[in-house]
């Protein structure tokens, strides 16, 4: 009952009333083995705890991970292994069932190593082709209950550069992924 209520509070509560159907179930699965499978072998991933298809939240299934101690900040390892193992679950839906079975699964996957690359280019000056710079918006003081960004002004080079470096650094997520998840095929 001790794990139930730990799991509620992390995960959220369970969604009994949502039924999947096998195929739904399948899929999740592989989607789920996909994160594992990728975070379990990459440097500079947190230890994975706990893997389900038991809906939770907004998601059909989830990978829980735990880390071994609080942290502050993060290395460039860990992001890039944040990137690959969020990538896993689209990786394993393409390789399991083809590119025109993925499904809208992954999108909260998507939006989160769009996030972090961005970040990563922006506002943690990672890029090697921008330099330690950052160009994230400036969040001001919050006034009225809304809070005053200021974009810097940038170039339209500059722009474009800043989005190919995101590309670039999602891109390498995803054949980590997909380079992992081909080479352990036989582990899912």
């Amino acid at each position: 009952e001790f794990d139930d209520a730990k799991d509620k509070v992390m995960m959220g509560a369970e969604r009994r009333s949502m039924a999947m159907t096998e195929d739904e179930k399948m899929l999740t699965a592989y989607h789920e083995a996909g994160h594992a499978i990728v975070s379990l072998s990459v440097p500079g991933s947190d230890p994975v705890h706990k893997a389900t298809i038991i809906p939770r939240g907004r998601a059909l299934g989830l990978v829980q991970y735990l880390p071994e101690r609080d942290r502050y900040s993060f290395s460039l390892e860990q992001m890039k292994a944040r990137l690959a193992s969020a990538m896993g679950g689209r990786v394993a839906e393409e390789l399991k069932f083809g590119a025109e079975k993925v499904t809208s699964g992954a999108s909260s996957d998507i939006e989160y190593v769009t996030r972090l690359a961005r970040a990563m280019v922006t506002k943690y000056g990672l890029s090697d082709k921008l330099g330690p710079i950052a160009y994230a918006e400036e969040e001001g003081e919050v006034f009225l209950g809304q809070s005053i960004a200021r974009t810097k002004a940038i170039s339209s080079e500059t722009a474009k550069m800043i989005e190919d470096e995101i590309k670039r650094f999602v891109t390498e997520g995803y054949e980590k992924a997909r380079q992992i998840l081909t080479e352990r095929n036989a582990d899912w």
